[in-house]
């Protein structure tokens, strides 16, 4: 299965607007907005579990991260609420389920190996940091070697420098409304920005975004 897999290329989606289709597993599915492969995929994904649904033992072959949109994910190694990021690196494991439910943002395939680090972040808990300009905040998540994971606030009225995206930029709308010269994209919609693509950044009404960086290199 191919699904949006050419770098080379922009793409602006509201996942609001995609079907959910059924996951092997009963009372999981998916929304799935870039995938090269199977049910072993290099795969970008909204995926929902239903109330008391769970989903077989598996290993990340190449890592997984996500971020907990709604409800509580758990595993065998605890409990993540609404706003929590996990980064479970390249041959690591576990047994996922939810009692009361959930939605999360997911990447598989595209750690490093050599990336070994194991990251949990409570977002709603967590200290930001002022940004490169006036009424932007971030909370850095991860970071090795090229590849940056970020959530980015962005006060109502803020502006951002022009700037290219070496190694290409992948942008989650969480909440609000982000813009650029392209475009308007609110709540829910995924963009994928390709190596050395260029904007100007901004938000007139304010908004949270979850932004990955360097990720997009040719193979």
């Amino acid at each position: 299965m191919q699904i949006n897999t050419d770098l080379s290329q922009k793409i602006a989606i509201h996942s609001g607007e995609l079907p959910w289709l059924a996951s092997p597993l009963k009372g999981v599915d998916r929304k799935m907005l870039e995938r090269d492969g199977d049910e072993v995929a290099r795969a970008t994904s909204i995926v929902r579990y239903a109330p008391k649904s769970s989903f077989s033992r598996h290993e990340h072959d190449l890592g997984e991260e996500f971020l907990v949109l709604e409800g509580v994910f758990q595993d065998e190694h605890g409990q993540y609420p609404a706003g929590t990021y996990v980064k479970n690196p390249s041959g690591s494991s576990h047994t996922p389920f939810t009692g009361t439910g959930c939605t999360l943002f997911v990447k598989l395939r595209y750690l490093d190996p050599q990336d070994t680090e194991r990251v949990v972040i409570d977002t709603q808990s967590s200290s930001w940091f002022a940004g490169m300009v006036p009424g932007l905040t971030v909370l850095p998540l991860s970071s090795f070697g090229t590849k940056n994971t970020a959530l980015v606030r962005w006060a109502p009225g803020t502006y951002f420098n022009p700037h290219r995206h070496f190694g290409g930029e992948e942008i989650l709308v969480i909440d609000g409304v982000f813009e650029d010269e392209h475009g308007r994209y609110p709540k829910g919609v995924w963009l994928r920005s390709p190596h050395m693509s260029a904007h100007k950044p901004f938000s007139v009404e304010g908004c949270t975004i979850l932004v990955k960086t360097g990720h997009l290199l040719s193979d």
